[in-house]
């Protein structure tokens, strides 16, 4: 009787399954009144990490998690230091109050007007430093959020959604989840491109309701003059602060600090057989002449062209690209921003995005600028004496170091300093590359010094640009060495010579036969 009891209490607490396997606990009973209640260690929707592995706040790197970064050298932070925006009042209010009670705290604002940046900061400033970090990939399963943190204990979190858009939905951020969210006391803080925000906030989707009553944060990407001002008092902090606010157009600071990355990387690249090497040639051009000092001095196409013979090995690959395809390359808005080579006021002219030049003077890679360019640069500027003393000054800095020993480097110099009417220091530079064995520098300087009546100190000079073929040097040198005859002639005349006598004859009628001028 035993037995057939055991087969009957078996048979009565089967469960039966039809139409497939079923994957998850069970409960093993005959019958139950009422409804049954199964509750699961982990939501089966969820592959949302458990708290412990999220980040700490105070340890989470920025770029990792949505904001720009911009050009780093050397020792510098990652970040230039952050600077206050007119909208930080607001959101810190708006930080600390779902700090206390949950809640979605949202920056807008144009593309790069700097939304993450601000909003992380804000964070920082208004949450723990210990707060645990969760910042979803978009289209990430959000359901099972409330069950992640329901086991956190005392935990401070919170939820990172940048570039909201990407999590909206019925499996991403619903009203219903972020009103659990605001019971649990988690805030979310999220960014949103301003098209992006207009578009699902008035809509009429279900998505849109999770914007409603939410108030944005708004930035701009021109900043404000009361903005400027703050960065006028944080610029000895950064050197890259203090280019921005030097070269930045339209007070577009934020985009100048996150475009300017990207521009560098997509140049720097583009110079590969491959991809756009006369773009990237024409680009390369535009930046050195404003390394030279024509800062932004708009270049003219022509220029931008034949300038780019200058650099050997790039010419070589840049044919194997239209100029006008460059161009169209090299000029394509990046990032709805700029592109590399921006137009200048007049037809057909171009000049670098300013952040390009500023990183190539400062970045250890950056190649030279030819020296042929630094004369092109002078040309540029002509008519404006400021800018040609600058183009002076840029070369000094950059080039009298690396003078001795190379008679080009002395001419270049010699030739900017003749440009802007500074004939002492010109002739000095001259002799420099001259002394060092420069063959043309050396003809300027005998010229000179004959002009001088320092005949004998210019002899060996223009001697040695006569043998290496420089016919104006030839002519002076002929002049020269005849007067030079005559003079000693005349000494031996007075000693008495017959010979010196004949001679001084014949060669007063050859300098009378000589023109007044010896030409090329």
């Amino acid at each position: 009787m035993g037995g057939q009891r055991d087969v009957e209490n078996d048979a009565a607490s089967a469960n039966s399954v039809s139409g497939g396997g079923f994957h998850a606990p069970v409960v093993q009973a005959g019958a139950f009144n009422g409804g049954v209640h199964t509750y699961y260690g982990v939501s089966p929707h969820t592959g949302l990490p458990p708290v412990t592995d999220w980040p700490r706040l105070d340890a989470a790197d920025p770029i990792a998690f949505g904001v720009r970064p911009t050009r780093k050298f050397a020792d510098e932070a990652t970040l230039p230091p952050y600077v206050a925006r007119d909208g930080d009042a607001l959101l810190e209010r708006r930080m600390s109050a779902a700090a206390e009670a949950g809640g979605l705290v949202l920056v807008t604002g144009e593309p790069l007007s700097g939304k993450s940046r601000t909003a992380w900061v804000g964070m920082l400033a208004n949450l723990p430093g210990t707060t645990r970090l969760l910042a979803p990939a978009a289209g990430t399963d959000l359901r099972g959020l409330p069950l992640v943190l329901r086991g956190r204990r005392e935990q401070p979190c919170v939820i990172w959604l940048d570039e909201l858009e990407g999590h909206l939905g019925e499996h991403g951020l619903t009203p219903a989840l972020l009103a659990d969210l605001a019971r649990l006391r988690v805030p979310v803080i999220a960014t949103m491109s301003d098209e992006a925000y207009d578009a699902h906030r008035f809509g009429e989707q279900v998505r849109a309701r999770v914007l409603v009553g939410v108030g944005a944060v708004e930035l701009t990407r021109v900043w404000t003059e009361a903005e400027l001002r703050r960065l006028a008092g944080a610029l000895d902090e950064d050197r890259r602060l203090g280019d921005a606010s030097l070269w930045c157009e339209d007070a577009d600071i934020a985009a100048f600090l996150a475009v300017g990355p990207e521009l560098w990387d997509e140049w720097w690249r583009a110079r590969r057989p491959n991809a756009h090497p006369h773009g990237h040639l024409l680009v390369r051009v535009a930046m050195d002449l404003a390394r030279c000092g024509t800062d932004d001095t708009p270049v003219p196409s022509s220029v931008l062209r034949e300038a780019c013979a200058l650099y050997d090995e790039g010419a070589a690959q840049a044919s194997r690209e239209s100029f006008e395809d460059a161009v169209a390359w090299a000029s394509k808005a990046r990032h709805g921003v700029a592109g590399m080579l921006l137009r200048g006021a007049e037809p057909d002219t171009w000049r670098a995005f300013p952040s390009l030049h500023r990183d190539a003077v400062r970045h250890p890679d950056a190649p030279p600028v030819p020296l042929g360019l630094w004369l092109r640069a002078m040309e540029v500027v002509s008519g404006n004496r400021d800018l040609q003393e600058v183009v002076v000054d840029s070369a000094q800095s950059e080039l009298e170091g690396e003078a001795d020993g190379r008679p080009e480097v002395g001419l270049v110099l010699g030739r900017l300093y003749e440009a802007t009417g500074q004939d002492q220091y010109a002739e000095e530079w001259f002799r420099h590359s001259a002394d060092a064995g420069g063959v043309e520098a050396a003809g300027v300087v005998g010229q000179v010094l004959a002009s001088r009546g320092d005949v004998v100190e210019a002899l060996p000079y223009l001697e040695r640009a006569a043998e290496a073929g420089n016919r104006y040097a030839q002519g002076l040198l002929v002049r020269e060495l005849v007067v030079r005859a005559v003079f000693w002639l005349d000494r031996g005349v007075g000693g008495g010579s017959r010979a010196a006598a004949d001679f001084r004859g014949r060669l007063r009628e050859l300098i009378k036969a000589l023109p007044d001028t010896v030409e090329e």
